[in-house]
């Protein structure tokens, strides 16, 4: 290669260590410490647009890492064993989602203001019990046969009345 040919591959390479060096805490235009090879192979070859610095060195871009730039990283980490696929994309496992798998999911969801917390597992506001926080608790319970339909709320029968359906209803 050339004088000519030389300069234009360390100025690429400069204009490139320069843009995968912008994303990190380093100091904006600092050379990294490394020596680049224009006849440098690397064996098996970089991916995703790594560049070869040396001999079976690469110089990966922003969001690879390993020896040939094989594995994306995802910041923040995937959490919840997700798996990185490519820079800011997680595969979630079952039970999680979200950009990061950071959220529980609840197939059946949280009704009544309760939150999911853990996969298939929600916390239900006071009042309320259940997988999915759909019945509700009234304390003391119904009587008579009578239906708690919300906190504290019974229905009652047709014979029966009052707060806890224990009131007969009179006969007319």
């Amino acid at each position: 290669m050339g004088s000519v040919g030389l300069g234009l591959a360390v100025v690429s390479l400069w204009l490139m260590v320069a843009a995968v060096t912008a994303g990190s805490d380093a100091p904006r235009g600092v050379a990294l410490g490394f020596v680049f090879d224009p006849k440098a192979k690397c064996e098996p070859p970089c991916e995703h647009a790594g560049v070869c610095i040396r001999n079976n060195s690469c110089l990966c871009s922003s969001g690879y890492e390993g020896e040939t730039c094989q594995y994306a990283t995802c910041y923040p980490k995937c959490k919840n064993g997700g798996v990185c696929l490519r820079p800011g994309k997680c595969r979630c496992p079952p039970g999680f989602g979200g950009k990061y798998c950071h959220k529980a999911i609840c197939d059946l969801g949280c009704g009544n203001g309760g939150t999911c917390v853990a996969p298939g597992v929600c916390r239900c506001p006071e009042g309320w019990l259940g997988g999915a926080c759909q019945t509700a608790v009234c304390s003391p319970p119904c009587l008579n046969g009578g239906k708690c339909t919300s906190p504290n709320k019974c229905r009652c029968g047709p014979r029966f009345s009052g707060p806890r359906c224990a009131d007969r209803r009179s006969a007319h």
